[in-house]
């Protein structure tokens, strides 16, 4: 009986945990990520324009002060107004940008300012395949 108080304990305060509101620093990190995929995304689908292999890239890294200027320049970008989800990933992007200036300037914190690591970043390594013989 005991055993079953304590598991039911457990499972209750993790389910507390979970229920907690998003910080404004974890709503920038996901969103951000989200960002960056949706751009991945973007450059692989085959049904996209051609003015989206002309887009500036974006790697977003928010611990990067550059990040900033890197969304301003991308949502700044001319082209491709007329493909649906590029529009789209610019007002996420705009979203991220009003979030970072206004509503989480304080709770963030730039641990650099090196421009060039975001048009140029590095990856962490790849685990290696398993290759079947």
């Amino acid at each position: 009986m005991n055993m079953l108080l304590s598991l039911i304990a457990l499972l209750s305060a993790a389910l507390i945990a979970n229920a907690a509101p998003p910080t404004c620093y974890s709503r920038v990190l996901s969103l951000s990520k989200e960002i960056t995929e949706s751009f991945k995304e973007l450059q692989t689908s085959k049904a996209v324009d051609s003015c989206v292999e002309m887009l500036p890239s974006l790697y977003l890294d928010i611990h990067n002060y550059c990040v900033l200027a890197k969304l301003r320049d991308f949502v700044a970008y001319p082209r491709c107004e007329r493909v649906l989800e590029v529009s789209e990933l610019k007002e996420k992007a705009r979203s991220l940008y009003t979030i970072m200036i206004s509503y989480c300037r304080r709770d963030l914190v730039f641990l650099t300012d090196d421009c060039s690591a975001l048009e140029n970043p590095v990856l962490p390594p790849i685990e290696p395949s398993i290759i079947e013989s």
